[in-house]
């Protein structure tokens, strides 16, 4: 059987980069049961309220990922919402704990992907977006879209 190789997209918070301004960005592996891998590679998977927490013993942990039973599974499926353990070096780790105790930090996933036929979490460390940023965010989008639109319009008028 060959080997997967590339990436490819699971799953992407998109909340995330709205409420969020993204500082730094890491690739953490996540140790998973059979049966959750297979719902992955079915597509099925929400990050929409998952957290990054850091406990005392310095290990991190994705909370509140919802990865839904694996529909062929059996009496041994997984819990969907379970901790799942993340897989970074210890002074990834420490780097990001200090970073997060530090006022309006927080680590945030951002997506899941396989990469080489294994499960991979992107992290983020990130600072909450007031409201104000957020409106002003969407605004530039907007402004960004307005200006694409009227110079595809110019060009099509002068050919």
């Amino acid at each position: 059987m060959p080997k997967e190789t590339g990436t490819k997209l699971i799953v992407q918070n998109k909340r995330a980069r709205h409420d969020y301004s993204i500082e730094d960005q890491y690739e953490a592996g996540i140790a998973l049961t059979g049966t959750e891998v297979k719902s992955l590679r079915e597509g099925r998977a929400s990050l929409a309220e998952s957290f990054i927490s850091i406990d005392r013993r310095g290990e991190i942990w994705l909370e509140n990922a919802n990865i839904p039973e694996y529909l062929n599974g059996t009496w041994n499926n997984h819990a969907p919402k379970r901790k799942r353990k993340l897989l970074l070096h210890e002074r990834e780790i420490d780097k990001l704990n200090r970073a997060s105790q530090a006022k309006g930090y927080t680590i945030i996933p951002l997506s899941l992907y396989f990469k080489d036929g294994r499960v991979k979490a992107q992290i983020a460390l990130a600072r909450g977006k007031r409201e104000f940023d957020k409106r002003q965010a969407l605004r530039e989008e907007q402004d960004k879209r307005e200006a694409l639109r009227v110079m595809r319009y110019a060009n099509k008028r002068s050919r």
